[in-house]
């Protein structure tokens, strides 16, 4: 028959004290970066993104799609503005439509991509505009708001670098009978 002894708990000296404390402190402060990283909060403001995004909606914007990825067309990215109208302009946040090195052109109320007419399910609503081009660079964004008749995007600041991209809205927070993920198209 064996016999078990209970052993005596091994003392905590003050270095491993002083150790785990800042190890876990550590940790705290790297977790806390990286959900500020990845879960910034915006509001909406004004009409420009109408009927898809409304005036005063919080959304959750996240810079980790970015650091991984691309922006794709028809996500709705979170920028600074190219030429501000006023020092602290906040953020602007519109639709992706032109890629990298694509040709964005506006013919008869339409946006063609490279010669092809992009089909744009979330508009509901009438604009007016035509005649107009755009050669997009090797980092260049062309963005939209979905109310193209309230809207200053690229049409009037041209294409968006992509280092001025924040991150992409994810998900919307308020108002509650809103609340959910937005989708790009």
């Amino acid at each position: 028959m064996q016999v078990v002894t209970k052993q005596p708990r091994p003392r905590v000296g003050r270095f491993n004290l002083i150790k785990e404390v800042f190890s876990t402190l550590l940790f705290g402060i790297a977790v806390f970066t990286l959900v500020q990283l990845s879960i910034p909060q915006s509001q909406v403001q004004g009409h420009s993104m109408d009927p898809t995004l409304g005036d005063g909606q919080r959304l959750v914007i996240s810079r980790i799609n970015y650091l991984f990825g691309e922006p794709k067309r028809g996500d709705i990215v979170v920028f600074n503005s190219p030429r501000p109208l006023q020092d602290n302009e906040p953020a602007l946040i519109k639709r992706v439509i032109g890629l990298p090195g694509e040709v964005v052109e506006i013919i008869d109320n339409q946006i063609y991509v490279n010669g092809r007419l992009l089909d744009e399910a979330y508009l509901n609503e009438e604009w007016t505009a035509s005649g107009n081009r755009w050669e997009l660079g090797a980092d260049d964004f062309f963005v939209m708001g979905d109310n193209r008749e309230h809207s200053r995007d690229s049409r009037v600041f041209g294409a968006v670098n992509r280092h001025a991209i924040i991150g992409e809205a994810v998900f919307r927070l308020w108002p509650l009978n809103h609340i959910g993920t937005l989708q790009a198209y």
